[in-house]
């Protein structure tokens, strides 16, 4: 039986930005960062690449990762959610007479997310006898600042009074920032993720960028040149 797996889905023919998951960032493809990064934290026995392509395949297994089948076509459609392809590689390693007790799911698109945040992750995971751990990071504007705006445009009680202070003197928010997902298998299989025994892992933003859009990649190879210590 292996303990913990580490799955990293990258599907070829992204619409929003061409090829991003193997699109060069700071010298190696998007992938090869997150494949790095994981392979760094000796918390795995097993880091596999779910990808529907024998080019990206190639790529990844050139970067140290497991990328020994490919998704089936189902899984590989716009509409397929990252837990069907994580719940087909569980199948796959079952077959196999292989079962993980803990799943990690690392987008590709969090380059910027380094070893040590793994391996915090799963420290949060032991100590607090969590169920499921996921990254979060502190949210730039408060929502608490933000409101809808109706069609006359009129935006007289757009904030409300209480919230009318200083921006340091409101709560702190945090939004997921889908670096790191975190979770059991016996709750992967309740398709469960917020309830008790689910906790955060807190990063800084400059770790936190989600690479959607080519100003995201641009400030991600930014960041990486100013800080490569992080990396």
């Amino acid at each position: 039986m292996g303990n913990r797996i580490a799955i990293i889905p990258i599907r070829s023919g992204s619409k929003g930005l061409k090829d991003k998951n193997i699109l060069p960032l700071n010298g190696k493809p998007l992938v090869a960062w997150t494949i790095e990064s994981a392979l760094a934290s000796n918390v795995f026995d097993k880091v596999f690449v779910s990808t529907d392509s024998e080019y990206y395949a190639e790529i990844a297994k050139e970067y140290g990762a497991d990328a020994s089948t490919l998704r089936s076509r189902e899984n590989a459609s716009d509409s397929a959610g990252s837990w069907d392809v994580v719940k087909e590689v569980l199948c796959y390693w079952g077959k196999h007479g292989v079962t993980y007790d803990e799943i990690m799911l690392l987008q590709a698109t969090s380059p910027l997310r380094n070893s040590l945040d793994i391996i915090h992750s799963v420290e949060i995971m032991k100590e607090k006898n969590a169920e499921s751990v996921l990254s979060v990071t502190e949210m730039n504007h408060s929502p608490l600042w933000s409101n809808t705006i109706p069609e006359s445009l009129e935006i007289n009680d757009f904030i409300q009074e209480e919230y009318d202070v200083p921006r340091q003197q409101l709560p702190k928010y945090y939004s997921l920032n889908g670096a790191i997902y975190l979770i059991k298998r016996s709750e992967l299989e309740k398709e469960k993720m917020f309830h008790e025994k689910c906790f955060a892992y807190i990063m800084p933003p400059n770790r936190s960028i989600d690479i959607d859009t080519s100003l995201d990649f641009k400030l991600a190879e930014l960041y990486m040149k100013e800080a490569p210590e992080n990396n």
